[in-house]
């Protein structure tokens, strides 16, 4: 996702409360890119195998029903109209229309093809379904630490009470764009993905349900708090005791409870964050490894260089060369 320009995120706020977004820096350093693959419709009886693949992927039901089953999670999910399913990790997932329909596996070609050339048509001539896919291809930062914690499958209802108002709108947009052949209808998709894909998060923080460590983080004001901190300023020599001074809480309350939400300890998160946005440096700009390496505080660049090839196996400027940006 194209990250925003600077002015437009900017927001007031006094010295002691930090203003970062954690999840639109942690999606910016990520570099997600969109790939819809179009419009799916089907008639009873079908199925359809979406085979394993990196990155994340969505699914969008345009109208009818599917029984889901994703690779690794036990039981059917059944998604009806207007519902959508975030695959973060992606992986395999089947779709049916009931159990024991016949399997279509989709080959690569066949997703290239249902992009702007009209949808792919599986099934008989039994009672018809319609779908939306995309996929969300990760950039070349490795994933961030607070995605690990994300559950298979996200499911988000048409009904949900959690979810924002605005996201059945915007799932009728992507539904209409889908069927459309006007000039930019691929573009309009999406970019209607990437806004599903951080509602699809939103919503999944703000469950009740949000209970694995990670992303359900933020929906600890505290917690979420000390994420802005590091996010805000990586380069300051935080250190347990005063980021747990930073949001009222005892240095070993703290340290229990960022643990337990987060999925590592706040030293060991700071640590791969800084090496996360060095990364994103070295790909985006310009600047010279030794400041590259004060922005996230490191005031030797020997000793950068050491941490950097630690972190990510190669040295910062071979790093550079390889995933220089045209």
């Amino acid at each position: 996702m194209a990250s925003s320009p600077n002015i437009l995120t900017d927001r007031p706020g006094s010295a002691d409360e930090p203003v970062t977004d954690v999840l639109a820096d942690v999606l910016d350093a990520m570099r997600l890119s969109t790939l819809m693959h179009g419009r799916f419709e089907l008639g009873a009886p079908w199925g359809i195998q979406f085979p394993g693949s990196p990155g994340a992927h969505l699914i969008v039901v345009a109208r009818g029903s599917a029984r889901l089953e994703v690779e690794g999670v036990d039981g059917v999910i059944i998604l009806s109209a207007g519902d959508l399913a975030l695959f973060p990790h992606g992986g395999g997932h089947t779709l049916r229309d009931a159990e024991g329909s016949p399997l279509h596996t989709l080959g690569h070609g066949e997703c290239q093809r249902a992009r702007g050339v009209g949808p792919i048509r599986i099934g008989g001539d039994g009672a018809r379904t319609s779908l939306v896919a995309g996929s969300f291809r990760l950039g070349a930062a490795p994933r961030m630490p607070l995605f690990e914690g994300l559950p298979r499958v996200i499911h988000i209802t048409a009904d949900d009470p959690v979810t924002s108002p605005s996201l059945a709108p915007i799932v009728q947009l992507l539904i209409t764009e889908s069927a459309s052949s006007s000039p930019g209808a691929a573009v309009i998709m999406s970019r209607l993905a990437d806004i599903l894909f951080v509602q699809a998060l939103r919503t999944h923080i703000a469950g009740n349900g949000c209970k694995e460590h990670g992303l359900c983080a933020l929906a600890d004001p505290q917690i979420r708090k000390a994420l802005s901190l590091i996010h805000e300023r990586p380069a300051d020599p935080w250190t347990v005791e005063s980021l747990a001074t930073a949001v009222a809480l005892s240095r070993s309350s703290f340290a229990a409870r960022f643990s337990s939400l987060v999925g590592e300890p706040p030293l060991e998160y700071l640590g791969r964050w800084r090496m996360t946005k060095a990364a994103q440096f070295l790909r985006e700009s310009e600047l010279p490894l030794s400041e590259v390496a004060e922005s996230i505080g490191y005031q030797s660049e020997a000793s950068f260089n050491r941490a950097f090839k630690r972190w990510g196996g190669v040295a910062p400027g071979t790093y550079r060369r390889d995933h220089r940006r045209g």
